[in-house]
């Protein structure tokens, strides 16, 4: 049904395109110059939309219209990468309130002096996934550090992993109980006097696999059961698609260690202002705007590049 509800809906916004175009022709027929200036302005809106849609034909893989898990794990470089860390998540928050798209915040493990080491976040909406997915891999920092004492120039990984909200009914992923353990223990981290006092923090270990997630940001051991799953299921798709072709990773790539040479993007604060994709090559010089979650234009160079068949 959710199926047939998608179709429905990109059918009926093909249809309306096809109405506004017949429209724009006929006013374009008429010879009317008093409508010039409309009718192009009307035009640009239409090759605006048109270009959103042509892009959206590149998210083809089952998972790209639906929500994103996305992880921020601190590498390289101490309590700098930690707060790197922490700015990637507010620049993805950021993001996805621009473009508006609901987030929770499932997980979170804060640094010792500063940042995170590490953060879960479920970003829901359509085509979360898909756009997402362009921003797996590490993410390296150029800046002048406010953690050194003399100032000087600090380089600072972070990898970023995407994963798929798969959902409890789907038949690709089946979990079954006896292959989980679970671990109930007290929060760490903050979140409250109920969150503290009350053990409601879980972790699932997947026996067969080895794959273990946890949850502790909600007061109820039920949601950060249900949380934790959600990223369990995400994970195992991951190896399932990842054995079905043979590949390791398949969903986002290879894995690369938080540290120099392997960066996807990197954000130059010092000696010179630039964020460059090493994938696209595609840069920018307004590094406030994108670390303030101006993203969309490195996530369509990414979808272009890599075309519909490699998604």
């Amino acid at each position: 049904m959710r199926e047939i509800a998608n179709i429905q809906e990109e059918s009926d916004t093909w249809e309306k395109i096809t109405q506004k175009t017949n429209a724009l022709l006929d006013l374009a027929k008429s010879g009317d110059e008093s409508f010039r200036s409309d009718l192009i302005a009307e035009i640009e809106l239409l090759k605006a939309q048109l270009d959103r849609l042509e892009l959206k034909t590149f998210l083809s893989g089952p998972y790209d219209h639906g929500n994103a898990l996305l992880t921020i794990n601190a590498g390289a470089g101490g309590t700098d990468a930690q707060d790197w860390g922490e700015m990637l998540m507010r620049m993805y928050l950021r993001w996805a309130e621009q473009n508006s798209y609901s987030t929770e915040i499932l997980n979170k493990s804060n640094g010792e002096e500063a940042g995170i080491k590490s953060v879960t976040i479920l970003i829901s909406g359509k085509y979360a996934f898909g756009y997402l997915h362009a921003e797996k891999g590490v993410h390296r920092l150029v800046r002048l550090s406010p953690f050194d004492a003399a100032h000087r120039r600090h380089t600072s990984f972070v990898q970023v992993e995407v994963l798929p909200e798969v959902a409890s009914e789907d038949p690709t992923v089946a979990i079954n109980s006896e292959d989980i353990h679970i671990d109930v223990f007290k929060s760490s981290g903050a979140g409250g006097q109920n969150v503290q006092k009350n053990a409601t923090a879980i972790r699932i270990t997947h026996i067969p696999t080895g794959i273990v997630v946890s949850c502790q940001n909600e007061r109820s051991q039920v949601q950060n059961r249900e949380n934790a799953m959600k990223v369990l299921r995400g994970r195992l798709y991951e190896v399932k698609l990842a054995e079905q072709e043979k590949q390791l990773n398949a969903l986002r790539g290879e894995y690369q260690k938080a540290e120099w040479g392997n960066q996807i993007r990197s954000y130059f604060l010092h000696p010179y202002q630039l964020v460059k994709d090493h994938r696209t090559d595609f840069e920018k010089g307004n590094t406030n705007a994108v670390l303030d979650g101006d993203l969309n234009d490195f996530i369509e160079a990414y979808l272009k590049l890599i075309k519909p068949s490699k998604l």
